[in-house]
């Protein structure tokens, strides 16, 4: 059974205490992984809250673009980054240079996935997701960092639409199937030893931070959660949620897209477990 270590202090000390508690020094040059947020959506991770880390480790911040936006060109793309406060660590595009393809081991939908390049220029990531609802997954937290966060566009186009990356988009099981294999690819890329994974629990739409007019947070913040089990990391997100309250609308919407289908199919690959022991840090 995994551990899973949880405070209610959502700042720069907490978060730097579940980090060390989870007893990992990446090792090499250190890619940090959260999403910048759309220009419009004020929900993303407050850069200061994880500054006092990424200088520590002295990371760079990594992301790949995507098909619609200023967040779809490389270029406009850092902009974003550096006007929603990351400017102060290196930023890097992943896929700027186009895609590397990456086997997906056991998975029953892709042979392989394609993620941004430039995943070969990091020896370990820290995955720093904001967790909240998602349109089409029910729920965005460490997989959705973990796949369509670090596949390229290309990449992408699968994962929404299947292997032939055109069609209708996909929805339900087949969506979250296409989501957890692409996860798998990048996980056993960098091998679990050189991965940190801390989901942050705050302004909790029922919406991502993908999108540029999100429905406003109808419940509190909850906090931090850190795991070498990411399987188990995002279990015990949704689990405090469902406790918590004014919840309805977010685990309305986890619920109607099926979203732990998700979790159910990545345990039956291997990547993790749902059984695990919460720790509450003070």
């Amino acid at each position: 059974m995994e551990k899973v270590y949880f405070t209610r202090d959502i700042s720069a000390r907490g978060l730097q205490n579940l980090f060390y508690l989870l007893g990992k020094k990446p090792k090499g040059k250190v890619a940090i992984k959260l999403h910048f947020g759309e220009p419009g959506n004020p929900n993303f991770i407050d850069p200061e809250m994880v500054r006092p880390l990424v200088e520590s480790l002295k990371g760079t911040f990594v992301e790949t673009n995507v098909y619609y936006g200023p967040r779809s060109k490389t270029k406009t793309h850092i902009e974003v980054a550096k006007e929603h406060g990351f400017g102060y660590a290196p930023i890097d595009i992943l896929d700027d240079q186009g895609s590397v393809v990456i086997p997906v081991n056991g998975g029953k939908r892709f042979r392989y996935a394609l993620l941004g390049e430039g995943i070969n220029r990091y020896d370990s990531m820290v995955s720093i997701a904001h967790f909240k609802g998602h349109m089409m997954a029910g729920f965005g937290g460490t997989f959705k960092n973990m796949a369509i966060g670090i596949a390229s566009r290309d990449g992408k186009l699968q994962v929404h639409h299947g292997p032939k990356g055109s069609g209708e988009f996909l929805g339900g099981k087949e969506f979250l199937e296409n989501v957890a294999e692409y996860s798998k690819a990048a996980i056993d890329y960098y091998g679990k030893d050189n991965l940190v994974f801390i989901n942050v629990l705050n302004n909790l739409s029922v919406d991502c931070d993908c999108d540029g007019h999100p429905h406003a947070p109808e419940m509190e913040d909850i906090g931090i959660l850190a795991s070498n089990d990411p399987v188990a990391l995002d279990k015990a997100s949704v689990d405090l949620i469902r406790k918590a309250p004014n919840n309805y609308h977010l685990v309305k919407r986890i619920d109607e897209k099926e979203g732990m289908h998700l979790l159910d199919y990545l345990e039956e690959m291997g990547i993790g477990s749902q059984d695990y022991e919460l720790i509450e840090i003070e």
